[in-house]
Parts: structure tokens; C-alpha cells; sequence
């Protein structure tokens, strides 16, 4: 599998592989505030301000009339005559100062950048919130799966985006979950999919998770899936999931005929299972996949 996911929030964001800046790291930021079921002490949920440029500035506090219900923290940008121009509330809410600054969408103008937790300290649902202030102030963009995100730049200095995307439950503990990596960037103020630009990189030996596709789905591998009971051995994890992860890969870089081989190796006997519960995790993303699995035949080739 994706050796990475193997350890779901700690390990998730070792995929890449030139430097860039760790998500944990941003969410440790010091200008903070946290829920208070979130076990951080109400001492630190002190006010914050700071000022940026072009005379804008940025609080950051607990929310005066939070209702418990993940509105614990708030957070805004002010203009230079006081006036609000842009607020996210969560249950908890950091100021990215690393990314604070960058230039997400190539207009040369700096971003600022928040990240919000909406899941009521879950662990589910952080988002980085990227503010534009040019030519007047606006919501770049939400780059979801915030604990799993990690930023880098092009060679031409452009920000690459790199986002893990999940694929069916119920395959794998959660200890081998299965998943892949989006890759995205910001053009003409807009998020947008740019996975088929670095799948190269991606299906190659700089790759710590196509290595270890290498090395767990090999023919002999894949045959120990057709035993019974297989599925069930937890010994055979590593090839489950990496089956699994290989073939969502395939579908993030829109290798959809590769993809669908590699499902078809999964057990006759519960492939339409298999398939169905992975076409309902993408068919958001991907419909058109999604649709073929789900056709009468399954995708058969």
C-alpha cells in the first residue's frame, strides 16, 4: 500500500519528495485558539492581533457568542479603516504564518492563510482557508484534508498543492488505510486538478509508495488474494491496500483503463462488492469512473 498511510496522521505526509513545509508544523502554529473539549488550556486562548501589510490586520480569539457547537474560535482580516473583509469560525482556528505571505495564485500579490477546524476537534475536517487581497479581498480558495496537505514550489516558483485523496473503507484496518495524492493549483483565482502534470513522478522510483507497490504486488503476491479467506488474513494487508491505493492513484492521474486492470485482480467472488464501494468514494471527483464501474458489466474490460 501507500506506505505512508499505514500510520494515518503522523507518517501521511511523507509522499513527496523534495522539501516543503509540513503540515504539522502549521497546525502548531503560536497564534491560536482551540475548543475547549480540545484540552488546551484557556490560558493560551488568549486574543490575538497582528498587522500585515497595506495596512490590513489580522484577530484571532475565542468566539464571544459561541453557542458549543464548533463555533468555539473566530478569526478576521481588517481592512486599514476597521471594516471586516473576511471571518472564518470553527472550533478551533490557526494563523498560518508560514504560508502567510506566499503567492498561491501567481498574480505576484501575497496570500493569507488560516486553517479551520469544522469537525468539533475530530481530527476530520481542518482546511486551510487562503485569502486573496487583491484586487479587493476574497476567499481564494479551501484546501481540505489540512493534516495531510503539503505545499512546495515549481521550477518557475509556482505553489504546487499536494492533498491526499481517500478511497473505500471497510477493505483494511485503519492502521493500512488506502488512499492517494491529489495534486492541485491555484489558476485564474480557482483551485484546480493538476495530478496528470506529476504522475510521472508519482509512478516512479523517487516514490517511497511506488516502491512498495513494487514490492507487494507482485504476481505471487496477487495470487495469495484469491485464496480463501485472504481478505480476512491481516497478513495480506499490505497487498490489499496496495492494490486498492495503486488503482485510486490511476484514477487521481486519469490512467482509468490501467486503474480498472488493477481492480479486476481483485477475488472474482466479491469484486462487485470491491467495485461498488469504490466507485461510491470517487464518484464525486471522478463520475465518469465511477459510472463505468457501476454499469451492468462492472467495467469489465
Amino acid at each position: 500500500m501507500d506506505r505512508m498511510q499505514r500510520f494515518p496522521y503522523t507518517v501521511i505526509v511523507m509522499l513527496l519528495f523534495v522539501p516543503a513545509v509540513w503540515a504539522q508544523n502549521d497546525l502548531a502554529g503560536k497564534i491560536s485558539c482551540h475548543g475547549a473539549a480540545s484540552g488546551v488550556p484557556a490560558s493560551q486562548n488568549r486574543p490575538y492581533t497582528k498587522k500585515l501589510w497595506d495596512g490590513y490586520e489580522i484577530s484571532l480569539s475565542p468566539a464571544r457568542n459561541a453557542h458549543g457547537d464548533g463555533d468555539d474560535c473566530t478569526a478576521a482580516i481588517y481592512s486599514g479603516s476597521g471594516r471586516v473583509v473576511f471571518r472564518t469560525t470553527g472550533f478551533s482556528v490557526i494563523f498560518d504564518g508560514t504560508h502567510t505571505g506566499q503567492d498561491f495564485d501567481g498574480d505576484g500579490k501575497p496570500e493569507i492563510v488560516f486553517i479551520t477546524d469544522t469537525g468539533g476537534g475530530n481530527h476530520c475536517c481542518w482546511a486551510y482557508n487562503v485569502v486573496s487581497l487583491w484586487p479587493k479581498p476574497h476567499k481564494l480558495c479551501d484546501i481540505d484534508e489540512a493534516g495531510g496537505v503539503r505545499f512546495e514550489k515549481d521550477s518557475d516558483g509556482k505553489m504546487v498543492i499536494w492533498q491526499p485523496i481517500r478511497g473505500p473503507y471497510g477493505f483494511t484496518t485503519m492502521a493500512r488505510a488506502l488512499g492517494a495524492k491529489r495534486v492541485l493549483r491555484v489558476r485564474e483565482g480557482k483551485l484546480v486538478d493538476a495530478t496528470p502534470e506529476f504522475c510521472s513522478r508519482i509512478f516512479s522510483d523517487e516514490n517511497e509508495n511506488y516502491r512498495a507497490w513494487g514490492h507487494d504486488l507482485t504476481p505471487e503476491n496477487i495470487k495469495k488474494l484469491q485464496a480463501a479467506g485472504s481478505l480476512e488474513n491481516l497478513e495480506n494487508e499490505d497487498i490489499i491496500s496496495g492494490l486498492l491505493s495503486r488503482a485510486l492513484q490511476r484514477v487521481a492521474c486519469r490512467q482509468f483503463d490501467t486503474a480498472l486492470s488493477d481492480l479486476n485482480l481483485w477475488p472474482d467472488a466479491t469484486r462487485p462488492r470491491m467495485k461498488a464501494a469504490f466507485a461510491e468514494s470517487i464518484k464525486q471527483d471522478y463520475p465518469d469512473f465511477a459510472a463505468r464501474l457501476m454499469s451492468p458489466d462492472r467495467g469489465r474490460p
